[in-house]
């Protein structure tokens, strides 16, 4: 059984890990993407995260903790100066992991794992949208129903061409009438 076992191990030592996980998360404050493993970026996020949102608050004391993590001091000054302001509304979430395939050696799953706000091409696409606009009444134009002529009998009424374009114009302002 694996009760309370919530984190991955990575198959190494917790010294070990906890130094490899603090030189990735300075690696990612510093150049905003890196380029690793998705067992380790998605443990790497569990620790990532809780840095960024500590940086929110500049103090001291959050100064301290968030150095006790990394062990790095370009990586706190980056993380306080630049990666806070940018965040700073964010609510959470502030790294994606990309998917990329597999490395050839041994196979493993490779990815990108960055800070969202810091990506110029997600950013540039997210700018680019614009509100859509529907075009509901040319659609109930065209679908306006037709009126065909039909073989006129004696028990068939004879509609004329001007009571044909009557009905049609009555259906278009029908139509107008009930997209406003």
């Amino acid at each position: 059984m694996r009760h309370n076992k919530k984190f991955n191990h990575l198959g190494r030592q917790s010294a070990h890990r906890a130094s490899m996980l603090s030189n990735m998360s300075a690696s990612l404050i510093m150049h905003k993407r890196i380029f690793t493993t998705t067992a380790k970026a998605k443990a790497l996020k569990l620790v990532v995260e809780p840095l960024i949102t500590k940086s929110k608050e500049d103090s001291t004391a959050s100064r301290r903790h968030v150095f006790s993590v990394l062990q790095n001091k370009e990586a706190v000054t980056e993380l306080f100066k630049t990666v806070a302001p940018k965040v700073g509304d964010r609510p959470g979430g502030y790294t994606r992991i990309i998917k990329t395939g597999f490395r050839l050696g041994d196979n493993a799953q490779m990815c990108f794992i960055e800070l969202v706000d810091f990506d110029e091409n997600m950013l540039k696409a997210k700018t680019d949208k614009k509100a859509r606009t529907r075009r509901s009444g040319a659609k109930k134009k065209a679908d306006a129903p037709v009126v065909k002529a039909a073989p006129v009998t004696e028990e068939t009424p004879v509609v004329e061409e001007a009571d044909i374009k009557e009905t049609s114009a009555e259906v278009e302002v029908a139509a107008e009438e009930k997209a406003e």
